[in-house]
């Protein structure tokens, strides 16, 4: 038998927040659900309870239904301990959990053996895990997005606007994007891209979000602009992410597939250091000159305190002496590459062209080779 295991696990996701119970999926996102198979009603009650709660609708059988296909087809089995006896011989797959209450019995090592379960689940201290378990099902997660985070070395490096022209270059070239406004402080992502009138939720939405997040849901609640999705601030007083809502959301994000950008602050509170353990790749934005190198070190010794993968771009104009290579050996941090000066980019900004819209124009093409670097095996650097 393979891994048979008791899972533990925290909570489930909280009432009200997208995934919980009662949240809505994406209808042309949803899969078949768990098979349960269990004449136990007060345990019955509990598995549907969390299939309510992970967004899945199940089949419920007392017994190996008639139809094998049911069996073999269903992404996931959940097994009443009661069950198990009358699942002796059925075909052997992967995806069967048996799931009991008694601790104390150890002859459920024996029948989880017996039926070829994956592991035993003792509820009610693996409800959380089932919970994300069954989620996973229902949005047939496969392959995470890459996701890439912005920090600027300083103040005005430029990090926002590199953010976004990263995501609008991913939606133009066709790929599942999401954008996350990570910096509280920053003025709003969705104004750089001209969305801010769109409707969707932002921040303030998903502050009490604990547990799991329906990344169907989360996605089709945000504002869509340029062809991607944008998790930003209102213009309320709000200006902290708790640590379990950013944690919740990027894992949602990330579970679509597809890249997810964010733009972080230069301080490292416990939100942004929740965001860090969650990137693929960091981007520290420098300009080139000695203050910027400067501040752009303190900033880079308390990111890869997180994050294990940060790199340097290093954005013009030049200080006299100065290269891209030099920041990069300055900074101790391998080179991204080099934004050259983009004067357009106020113009266009007024004109209402988002950062990255331009395919010719010099940030468009650098992010357009860092997407393809980064998404075809040979490194984001």
């Amino acid at each position: 038998m393979r891994n048979i295991v008791t899972v533990r696990s925290g909570t489930t996701a909280a009432p009200g927040a997208p995934g919980a119970g009662g949240g809505e999926e994406a209808p042309a996102e949803r899969r078949a659900g768990p098979l349960i198979i269990t004449e136990d009603p007060p345990l019955l009650d509990d598995l549907l309870r969390l299939c309510a709660a992970a967004g899945a609708e199940p089949q419920v059988h007392h017994a190996v239904p008639e139809d094998r296909g049911s069996w073999e087809k269903a992404p996931l089995v959940l097994v009443g301990d009661d069950a198990a006896a009358r699942c002796v011989g059925a075909t052997r797959r992967r995806g069967v959990l048996l799931v009991g209450r008694d601790q104390d019995d150890p002859q459920v090592w024996r029948r989880a053996v017996e039926i070829g379960a994956d592991c035993v689940l003792m509820l009610p201290d693996a409800e959380g895990w089932l919970v994300d378990r069954i989620a996973d099902v229902a949005e047939g997660v496969g392959r995470p997005a890459l996701t890439v985070g912005v920090i600027g070395g300083r103040g005005g490096a430029g990090a926002s606007t590199l953010a976004c022209a990263l995501a609008v270059t991913a939606a133009r070239e066709g790929r599942r994007t999401m954008l996350v406004d990570g910096d509280p402080l920053g003025g709003g992502l969705d104004v750089l891209l001209g969305g801010e009138q769109q409707e969707g939720r932002r921040w303030p939405d998903f502050a009490a979000s604990r547990g799991r997040v329906a990344g169907g849901a989360l996605e089709e609640s945000l504002p869509s602009v340029h062809g991607l999705r944008v998790l930003s601030w209102d213009r309320g007083d709000s200006v902290t992410i708790p640590p379990e809502a950013m944690r919740s959301v990027l894992a949602a994000a990330r579970r679509r597939g597809g890249v997810v950008v964010v733009d972080l602050p230069r301080r490292v509170d416990e939100g942004a250091a929740e965001a860090l353990a969650q990137l693929d790749v960091g981007l520290l934005v420098v300009p080139g000159d000695l203050r910027a190198v400067a501040a752009a070190r303190r900033v880079a010794s308390t990111v890869r305190m997180v994050l294990g993968d940060l790199r340097v771009v290093v954005r013009a104009p030049w200080t006299s002496g100065l290269d891209e290579r030099w920041v990069a050996e300055a900074l101790d941090l391998p080179l991204a590459g080099e934004l050259p000066l983009e004067a357009r980019l106020s113009t266009d900004f007024d004109a209402g062209v988002p950062p990255g819209a331009g395919e010719r124009d010099p940030l468009a093409r650098f992010c357009s080779a860092f997407w393809a670097r980064a998404l075809t095996g040979g490194g984001a650097a």
